[in-house]
């Protein structure tokens, strides 16, 4: 069954969002408008998803869509995310308004589910209950070439009555163990470890081997109790997992950069397919430039980061930290000295240097302009 949830409430603070001029706004509006490449055909991230529906453990699962812009309760409190949880704060997740928040994980999707009438129907006649649910979710992050503050998942997760039994930890992970083959292939090395999250317990994670390295891809566990009891649902226990799908597609490809996902460059989409290794079409110089400032101790880094990409685009390969340290004697009690180097490079054309020493002296005015910096 596909399930639709109704996003009029979505669309009043959508357009809430596009009457405001403030930056956070302009941010939220250009992201939201990103397309959603799990669903784009032809895209990596699509495959992906279209495998993980036709892995046999997973067939028959409901697939739920959702909004984008959701309850922050919902998504914490339901959850169990303590409240000093960091996902919590402004400085990593986006707030539309004091409520609401651009979904920073599908797992909020059960929400949803669990709600929807059809669903609470079955519930009452002892039906085994389970989805998928995949799509852009929202993070304000560092900038490197792994990661984007706009990025995709998908979760799934299956419950059955307790009357009937208790779904074992070992059927998640034969579960994990299809998807994990069905996208890497058979010869894939990989292996479980134990793991803690907020809403599974037990929980596990796995790790898969890449170029001698072991590399975390998705974690996975057993339902709390106390978070389907929050759902509104008795009597049940299931499984879940959740990962991001980037992450899989950079695996499997040997992406250099998760900026190609997006790439409208036709000689870098040829190449987009799961298990072909990327080559490069060219590989553009970088240019490297640093940047040191004092500040005030209230800087937020990631908040930073957001303002380095509305300045320089996608020409930012890597913002990288080279030091931060405060003097109390030296520039007073109430502000930090930062310094970061940061790495230029285009995707498809030669950077030159005069271009790159205009953006970075834009850069500096910004950040002196935004945050009352001294540029050192």
């Amino acid at each position: 069954m596909e399930i639709q949830i109704d996003r009029t409430e979505e669309m009043r603070l959508r357009k809430e969002l596009e009457g405001r001029t403030d930056i956070e706004a302009e941010r939220m509006k250009r992201y939201l408008s990103m397309p959603d490449l799990s669903r784009k055909e032809g895209s990596p991230l699509h495959e992906i998803v279209a495998r993980a529906q036709h892995v046999p453990s997973l067939v028959g699962l409901d697939v739920i869509e959702i909004p984008e812009i959701v309850p922050a309760d919902v998504s914490f409190d339901l959850f169990d995310f303590p409240l000093d949880h960091v996902a919590r704060s402004p400085s990593d997740t986006y707030y539309a308004d004091d409520q609401n928040i651009l979904r920073t994980h599908n797992t909020v999707s059960w929400y949803y589910y669990f709600h929807d009438e059809k669903v609470r129907e079955r519930a009452t006649q002892g039906e085994h209950l389970g989805a998928l649910c995949f799509g852009k979710v929202y993070r304000k992050d560092e900038i490197d070439r792994r990661h984007m503050n706009v990025f995709h998942q998908i979760d799934g997760w299956k419950v059955i009555p307790n009357s009937e039994g208790t779904l074992p930890l070992e059927e998640l992970k034969r579960v994990l163990s299809d998807v994990v083959e069905t996208v890497f292939g058979k010869d894939i090395e990989y292996r479980f470890l134990d793991d803690t999250f907020p809403y599974t317990d037990p929980s596990t994670q796995i790790e898969v081997k890449v170029n001698g390295d072991w590399v975390e891809i998705l974690g996975a566990g057993m339902i709390k109790p106390s978070v389907l009891s929050k759902m509104g649902i008795e009597g049940y226990n299931g499984w879940a997992f959740g990962f991001g799908i980037e992450r899989l597609a950079i695996l499997s490809m040997k992406l250099p950069d998760i900026r190609l996902l997006w790439s409208e460059d036709e000689r870098v989409q040829r190449q987009l397919v799961l298990g072909q290794e990327f080559k490069e079409v060219s590989k553009y110089p970088p240019v490297v430039r640093d940047i040191s400032f004092i500040v005030s101790k209230s800087f937020v880094p990631n908040e930073y980061f957001d303002r380095v990409r509305e300045t320089a685009g996608d020409l930012v390969e890597e913002v990288a930290l080279l030091d931060k340290y405060e003097n109390d004697e030296k520039f007073g009690a109430d502000k930090l000295s930062y310094a970061y180097r940061i790495t230029y490079r285009s995707l498809d054309r030669t950077l030159m240097s005069e271009e790159v020493d205009a953006l970075h002296k834009k850069l500096e005015e910004v950040t002196k302009e935004a945050y009352g910096a001294t540029i050192r």
